[in-house]
C-alpha cells in the first residue's frame, strides 16, 4: 500500500515559466551541435535529412520501405523503387536516385540493387529497433545501462489477425520478461535507474498493446473483447509480479481508448493484481479528453489504493484521427493545432505532479520546452527528481537523452523489438501517421529556429495567433440549404451509444408479434391470408404479421395512384423535397429504434443496421437537394426567343426492394420517385415487410399524402407481377436477383392495349465480385479487407466479395493467413454485438448456400470452415467457408451465391488476374490490394466495373461519395445515390416562346448596347 504524500502549495505560474526557460536554455547548451562528420551517426543523420527534407520524397521512400519486406524477387524491388521515385519526380536527391542508374538492368543488376536496398533499410532499422532476437535486445539493454539509461521493450510486428498470432504475441511477452529478469537481476545496481523516491523499481520494463492480445479488439462488443483480452493478459501480469517486472499498456487509436482504459482498470481491480504498484498506462495529450482521462484514473487509483504509472505522450495517430473524423463526420477527438497539444501536455504534466502519489509521472517527449516545463513544475513543487522519469524513443533523441542523463534524470528509452525489416515497416507506418514525429527526426539536423522561439509558452503562441488571425465569416446565405454531407455513423466505441442500442432492442422486443394492414390510399385493409416475418436469429420470434396483398389490391392501388399523379407531379418541388427533409429528421430521431427493427427482422448486426438507417437518411437529404437543383429550369435564351428545359414525374412508380438493406434501398428508390413527382406503390420484400411499414409511416408523417405512398406487402409472383404487368405503371424500380430482374424487364417491355407510354425499368441485379491481391499487397490489410468484404452480413450483399484472385507470388502466404484468421470471425445472433457473422435471411437461403458448399467441396480445396454447432437448431445459421485452388470457370467461381462462401483463385500475374476478374457475367464491384502505383493505375484504367475499391473493402458505398450500380448483368439504369438517378423517374419538356411582336422584343434595348461582333455568324 502506497503512502500518501502531501503536496506543497504550488507557486505562481510566473516562477514555473521562468524556471522552464532556464532549464530549456541549459538543455539546449548541453545538446550542442550534435555528432561530427567522423561519427557514423552524423552520416546517418545526413541521409535521414535528405529523406525528410522533401515531404513527397519522404512519403515515397517510406512507402518503399513499407513494401520491401514483401518483395521477394530482385526485379520487383527495382520496379517498386522506380515507381515510388517517379511519384516524387525531380525532387529526388541524386544520392538516392544514383543507385538506380548505376545498377545495370537485368538479373545481376537487379540483385545488386535489391541487396543495396535491403542493406540500407536494415541499417536504418538498426538505428530505431533494439534487436530482432532476445540476445540482441539484451545486448542493447546492457549498452543502455552502461550509459545510465533504463529501457522499456515494445514488441513490433505485423498486426494480429489470427488467434495464433495473438498467442505468439503473448508468448513473446512472457519470454521477454523471463529472459531478461534473471540476467538483469545479476547486474550491479545503478541507483538512478533502478530506484525511485520510494525504493527499488523493476529493471525489466515491458510495453504491450492490448489489441495484440486478440484478433478482434471490437469496442462494440466491449464485454466479449474484455474477456478475450484478459484471458491472455492475466498470465503476463502474473509473470511480471513473479519476476518483479513492470508492464505498461500502450494506447493506440482513439476508438480503442475507452475500452483500453476499462480493461486496464478491470484487470488491476482483481485481487491478485490490486496491490502491485508496477503497472502503467499511456495518456495521449493530443486528445481533447486527456485531462478528463487523467482525473478518472486518479479517482480510480485512489479507490484502488495502489499507484500506477502514467506515460504522458503527445500521441502518434494525429493524422489518422483527423482524416477519420473528416471522412465519417465525427467531431475531432484531437487538438487541431500543435500549440494546443503542447499546452495540454503541460497542463497534464502539472496534474500528474500534483497527484504523483497516485499517478507516477513518466514524461514521453522530444520537445525540450515540454520536458523543461515538467522539470520546472516539479522543482517549484519540491518534488524530488527521482519521483518521475523521462522517456524517449530509441534512436530518435540521443542528444536529448545525453543531456538529461547529464542532469541526473532517470531516462527510459522506448525500445522497439522485433524482426528488422517488418519491424521497420511497422515503424514507418507510425511515422507516416504522425507528422509531429518529423520534428524529432529533424532535430538531429539542427534547424535554424532561435532557442527562445522554441522555448516559448504554447499558450502564448496560441494567444498571438488568435490576435493575428482574422475571424472568418462563415455565415450561410439566408434561406440556402447547406451542402449535402453524409450522415455520420454511430460510434459504438462510446458506451452511451452501446447503451442506446441495447435500450432500443429492448423497446422493439416488446413490440414484436404485432399485425400490420395493407395501406391503400387512406384505407387500412386486413386480409385473412398473412405474411409472417420471423427473426433469422431465432425462428421462435415472430417479428410481425402483415396482410397479404392480392392482384385486386394492386388494381385498387394503381387506380388511386394514377388519379393523384397529375396533382402530385405538379406539386412544387420544394413541397415534395420538404417531405424528404422531414423524413430524414424523423429517421435521425428514431435511428436506434429503426436499427433495432433491422436487427430482429433481417439479422443486421449493430453497426450494419445503424449504417443502413444512415444511408436512408442520406438518400432523403441528397435526392431532395438534387430535385431542387433540377427544378430550377435550364434557360438557353436568344434575342427574341426564350427557351427553358423543365422536368416532371413519369407517372406511377412501383418499387420492389430487397431485404438485405431493408430500409436504405426501399427508402432510396421510394423517395427518389416521390420527390420526382411519381406516386409510389411499395411492394416490400417478403422477408422484411415490417421495416418497410415503418418507412411508409415515416413518409406519411413527413407530409406525403396517403395516396402517393401505398403499402402492398405480398408474394412477388402474385401482387408484384400484377403491378409490373399493369399498363398504368410507368416506372418499375427493382433490386434483387438477376432472374427476377430480367423477368421484370421482359414483362415491362411488352406494351399492353391502351398503354400510352413505354415503361422505364431500373434494376440492380447482383454481382460476382472479385478482389485482386497483388504480390506486394499488405497482407494485414488484404486479409481483413477480404474477410470483411466476403463475410460482412454473412455475404448477403450484392457488393460482397465472393472471389479473391491472388497473384502467384503471394498466393500460399495469403491463403494460410486467410484460413487462420477465419476462426475469430464467429457466428451468432445479430442482437449480440460480439459475433462477426449473423445468420442468413431464411431457411430457403440456408439450404441454397449449403448446396453451394457441396459444389465448392467438389471444385476446390476447403481451407477453412466454421462449425455452427447448436445454432442450427435456433435460427438460419450457416458457417462461412473458404475454398482455395478454384478454377476460374468453376460454378462456384461464376454463379452468385449470396452467402458466406469465398473462393480463392490463383493468377499468374496481373494480366491473368484482370482476365479472371472480368470473365463473369456481372460487373458490379471489384477491389485491388496493391502497393504498386503502376498496377493501381493500370487496374483503375482497365477494369470495367461499377464500383472499384483500392486498398479497402469492396462494400459500403456511401450516397454521393460512391454512387452505386454496375454493368452487364449487374443492372439496368444509372447509379443509385448519384447525380443522375432522379432522371430515371423524370420526363423532360422544352418550352420555347417567341417574344418578338411586330419587330419589337422586350430585350431590344439591351441588345443595342452590345458590340456588333456579338451577332457574327460562325
Amino acid at each position: 500500500m502506497a503512502t500518501v504524500v502531501k503536496t506543497p502549495p504550488v507557486p505562481g505560474s510566473h516562477a514555473v515559466e521562468e524556471r522552464t526557460r532556464e532549464i530549456g536554455r541549459a538543455l539546449f547548451r548541453q545538446i550542442g551541435r550534435g555528432p561530427s562528420p567522423f561519427d557514423r551517426s552524423w552520416w546517418d543523420d545526413q541521409l535521414m535529412g535528405l529523406t525528410m527534407e522533401d515531404p513527397e520524397v519522404k512519403v515515397q521512400l517510406f512507402r518503399f520501405i513499407d513494401a520491401l519486406p514483401t518483395l521477394v524477387e530482385p526485379a520487383s524491388v527495382r520496379r517498386h523503387l522506380n515507381e515510388y521515385l517517379q511519384e516524387a519526380g525531380d525532387r529526388v536527391p541524386n544520392l538516392i536516385s544514383m543507385p538506380l542508374s548505376l545498377a545495370p538492368s537485368g538479373a545481376v543488376g537487379d540483385r545488386m540493387l535489391a541487396r543495396m536496398a535491403r542493406a540500407a533499410a536494415t541499417r536504418m532499422a538498426r538505428r530505431f529497433i533494439t534487436g530482432s532476437t532476445p540476445e540482441e535486445a539484451f545486448r542493447t539493454v546492457l549498452s543502455l545501462r552502461r550509459k545510465g539509461v533504463a529501457f522499456t521493450a515494445d514488441l513490433l510486428g505485423e498486426a494480429v489477425i489470427t488467434d495464433r498470432e495473438a498467442e505468439v504475441y503473448q508468448r513473446t511477452c512472457l519470454e521477454l520478461i523471463q529472459g531478461l529478469a534473471e540476467p538483469l537481476a545479476a547486474e550491479p545496481e545503478i541507483p538512478r535507474i533502478d530506484r525511485d523516491n520510494r525504493g527499488p523499481i523493476p529493471r525489466v520494463n515491458l510495453s504491450l498493446k492490448l489489441t495484440s492480445l486478440t484478433p478482434r479488439f471490437d469496442p462494440t462488443a466491449a464485454e466479449a473483447t474484455t474477456d478475450r483480452v484478459l484471458n491472455r493478459l492475466r498470465p503476463i501480469l502474473r509473470e511480471a509480479m513473479t519476476c518483479h517486472a513492470f508492464v505498461n499498456v500502450d494506447m493506440e487509436q482513439y476508438a480503442f481508448k475507452d475500452l483500453t482504459y476499462a480493461i486496464f482498470r478491470r484487470a488491476l481491480d482483481e485481487p491478485e493484481f490490486r496491490d502491485y504498484p508496477h503497472f502503467g498506462i499511456v495518456c495521449q495529450a493530443y486528445l481533447i479528453d486527456a485531462e478528463t482521462d487523467l482525473r478518472n484514473l486518479r479517482d480510480w487509483a485512489e479507490t484502488r489504493g495502489t499507484p500506477i504509472t502514467i506515460r504522458l505522450v503527445k500521441g502518434a495517430y494525429w493524422d489518422y484521427e483527423v482524416l477519420l473524423a473528416h471522412q465519417v463526420g465525427w467531431p475531432l477527438p484531437v487538438y487541431s493545432r500543435k500549440w494546443e497539444t503542447d499546452a495540454c501536455f503541460e497542463r497534464c504534466s502539472e496534474f500528474l505532479l500534483d497527484h504523483h502519489q497516485w499517478l507516477r509521472p513518466a514524461f514521453g517527449s522530444h520537445n525540450v520546452r515540454s520536458l523543461a516545463h515538467a522539470m520546472a513544475s516539479a522543482e517549484v513543487r519540491e518534488i524530488p527528481i527521482d519521483a518521475y522519469e523521462v522517456q524517449i524513443l530509441h534512436g530518435m533523441g540521443d542528444p536529448i537523452r545525453r543531456a538529461l542523463v547529464g542532469r541526473g534524470h532517470r531516462v527510459r528509452v522506448y525500445s522497439p523489438y522485433g524482426a528488422m525489416l517488418p519491424g521497420m515497416a511497422y515503424l514507418v507506418r507510425r511515422l507516416l501517421e504522425n507528422t509531429s514525429n518529423e520534428s524529432f527526426l529533424r532535430a538531429s539536423a539542427h534547424g535554424d529556429v532561435p532557442v527562445e522561439e522554441l522555448l516559448r509558452n504554447p499558450q502564448e503562441v496560441g494567444t498571438m495567433r488568435a490576435v493575428v488571425t482574422r475571424p472568418r465569416n462563415e455565415a450561410k446565405p439566408s434561406g440556402k440549404l447547406p451542402p449535402f454531407t453524409n450522415q455520420p455513423p454511430i460510434d459504438f466505441a462510446r458506451a452511451e451509444n452501446r447503451d442506446r442500442m441495447r435500450s432500443a432492442l429492448d423497446h422493439v422486443r416488446a413490440q414484436l408479434g404485432r399485425e400490420y394492414p395493407l395501406q391503400i390510399g387512406r384505407d387500412e385493409i386486413r386480409t385473412d391470408d398473412r405474411l409472417v416475418s420471423e427473426s433469422p436469429n431465432d425462428v421462435s420470434l415472430i417479428v410481425g404479421r402483415t396482410a397479404k396483398a392480392k392482384p385486386e389490391h394492386a388494381d385498387r392501388a394503381l387506380t388511386i395512384a394514377e388519379s393523384v399523379y397529375p396533382s402530385w407531379s405538379s406539386t412544387p418541388a420544394q413541397t415534395r423535397a420538404d417531405v424528404l427533409f422531414k423524413a430524414a429528421a424523423i429517421m435521425r430521431a428514431h435511428l436506434f429504434e429503426l436499427a433495432a427493427w433491422e436487427v430482429f427482422e433481417c439479422a443486421k448486426p449493430w453497426a450494419e443496421a445503424t449504417s443502413d438507417v444512415d444511408e436512408a437518411i442520406d438518400f432523403c437529404e441528397f435526392y431532395a437537394r438534387r430535385m431542387l437543383d433540377l427544378a430550377d429550369p435550364r434557360h438557353r435564351d436568344v434575342p427574341g426567343e426564350t427557351n427553358r428545359l423543365e422536368y416532371f414525374g413519369r407517372g406511377v412508380a412501383v418499387v420492389i426492394p430487397p431485404w438485405n438493406f431493408p430500409l436504405a434501398i426501399p427508402c432510396g428508390m421510394t423517395v427518389a420517385a416521390l420527390v420526382a413527382g411519381c406516386p409510389v406503390i411499395l411492394k416490400p420484400a417478403e422477408q422484411s415487410p415490417i421495416i418497410a411499414w415503418h418507412l411508409v409511416q415515416i413518409l406519411r408523417e413527413a407530409g406525403a399524402p396517403p395516396e402517393v405512398i401505398q403499402y402492398l406487402p405480398g408474394v412477388g409472383e402474385e401482387v408484384g407481377a400484377a403491378l409490373v404487368d399493369d399498363p398504368r405503371t410507368a416506372v418499375v424500380a427493382f433490386t434483387g436477383s438477376k432472374a427476377v430482374g430480367l423477368t421484370i424487364n421482359r414483362v415491362a417491355a411488352e406494351t399492353k392495349a391502351g398503354q400510352s407510354h413505354v415503361k422505364r425499368v431500373i434494376a440492380e441485379m447482383g454481382g460476382k465480385n472479385a478482389i485482386i491481391i497483388d504480390d506486394d499487397a499488405d497482407l494485414d490489410e488484404a486479409v481483413v479487407g477480404v474477410l470483411t468484404s466476403a463475410f460482412g452480413y454473412a455475404g448477403q450483399k450484392c457488393s460482397a466479395a465472393s472471389r479473391a484472385i491472388v497473384l502467384d507470388g503471394i498466393y500460399d502466404a495469403f491463403v494460410q493467413r486467410l484460413a487462420e484468421a477465419l476462426p475469430s470471425w464467429t457466428v451468432g445472433p445479430a442482437d449480440d454485438p460480439d459475433p462477426a457473422i449473423p445468420p442468413v435471411i431464411s431457411a430457403e437461403a440456408r439450404h441454397r448456400i449449403n448446396d453451394y458448399k457441396q459444389i465448392a467441396r467438389s471444385e476446390g480445396r476447403v481451407v477453412a470452415e466454421l462449425d455452427i454447432g447448436s445454432l442450427a437448431d435456433r435460427g438460419h445459421y450457416v458457417g462461412p467457408m473458404i475454398v482455395a485452388d478454384v478454377a476460374p470457370k468453376a460454378r462456384i467461381a461464376q454463379e452468385e451465391v449470396f452467402g458466406p462462401i469465398l473462393t480463392v483463385i490463383r493468377a499468374r500475374d496481373l494480366d491473368d488476374a484482370l482476365r479472371i476478374t472480368t470473365e463473369v457475367e456481372y460487373a458490379l464491384t471489384a477491389g485491388l490490394y496493391s502497393r504498386s502505383p503502376a498496377h493501381i493505375d493500370r487496374v483503375s484504367r482497365s477494369l470495367r466495373v461499377g464500383n472499384l475499391y483500392i486498398n479497402r473493402p469492396c462494400t459500403g458505398a456511401l450516397v454521393d461519395r460512391q454512387p452505386f450500380g454496375g454493368f452487364k448483368m449487374s443492372g439496368i439504369g444509372t447509379k443509385a445515390g448519384g447525380p443522375d438517378y432522379l432522371l430515371e423517374f423524370l420526363l423532360a419538356r422544352s418550352i420555347t416562346e417567341n417574344t418578338m411582336r411586330r419587330g419589337f422584343a422586350p430585350d431590344i434595348e439591351e441588345l443595342a448596347d452590345r458590340e456588333p461582333s456579338t451577332f457574327a455568324q460562325p
